[in-house]
């Protein structure tokens, strides 16, 4: 029987190809009709150029990102990054949210999909130093946004900061370099909001709520799921 895999498209690679068009269109305009004038390009004129070439420049960030973010099947979740990829198999997968953090009566709910595990081992044998790494620069700015609330009288760990190289798991495995400090990120995370991955919003097809509901049906009927997703991208 035929493993199906359904592929979920990222925000952030949307809309690449039209944000290159329209900026070498517009840039084209502008220096067609600044060529064909005696006059000096204007200070509008010179505006106008700088948003033509920084439409151009964001279209092609934008497709440098993977075409395709997650794919789901009946077994596990990959998500799909330009540096690499993890996984979260169906039997490692505990539950799924949206992060939230509170203090006083202020409450920040974070713009991602919160998982939580089973298994942290299991997640971090499968981890690419390299990945690692690069989620921990891109998503520090989430983390912080929890830290920052969490934090508001001034007494966070240094560690939540800067994250130790080195990591020791609940079962006593050691780890060392960047997949540790990932783990101690996840750590950190989990203290501060109750889960250890994030799925960030530009990585998603929908609002985080609904994304996070669709993972926990994942949990239990995962190929009514799968057979879902596929069905929704059917012409």
């Amino acid at each position: 029987m035929i493993n199906k895999r359904a592929k979920i498209r990222a925000l952030a690679n949307r809309h690449s190809v039209e944000f290159m068009l329209v900026g070498a269109i517009s840039l084209s305009v502008i220096m067609l009709f600044v060529a064909l004038r005696s006059t000096p390009i204007s200070i509008v004129e010179i505006l106008l150029s700088a948003a033509a070439l920084l439409a151009i420049l964001l279209g092609f960030l934008k497709s440098q990102q993977p075409y395709y973010s997650l794919a789901i099947d009946s077994k596990e979740i990959c998500y799909i990054h330009r540096f690499g990829m993890w996984y979260v198999q169906h039997d490692n997968f505990r539950s799924a949210g949206v992060p939230s953090v509170s203090q006083g009566l202020e409450i920040l709910e974070l713009n991602a999909v919160g998982i939580k595990l089973k298994d942290i081992d299991v997640f971090l044998n499968g981890l690419s130093p390299r990945l690692a790494g690069k989620l921990l620069i891109e998503q520090r700015y989430i983390f912080l946004q929890a830290v920052k609330i969490h934090c508001k009288n001034g007494n966070c760990p240094s560690e939540w900061l800067v994250e130790p190289n080195d990591y020791r798991s609940p079962s006593g495995a050691q780890y060392t370099g960047l997949i540790a400090m990932f783990a101690n990120r996840m750590h950190n995370l989990k203290t501060l909001t109750g889960y250890d991955l994030l799925l960030p919003a530009t990585v998603l097809d929908r609002d985080i709520w609904h994304f996070s509901t669709l993972l926990n049906r994942w949990k239990l009927n995962p190929d009514e799921v799968v057979a879902l997703l596929l069905e929704s991208k059917q012409p």
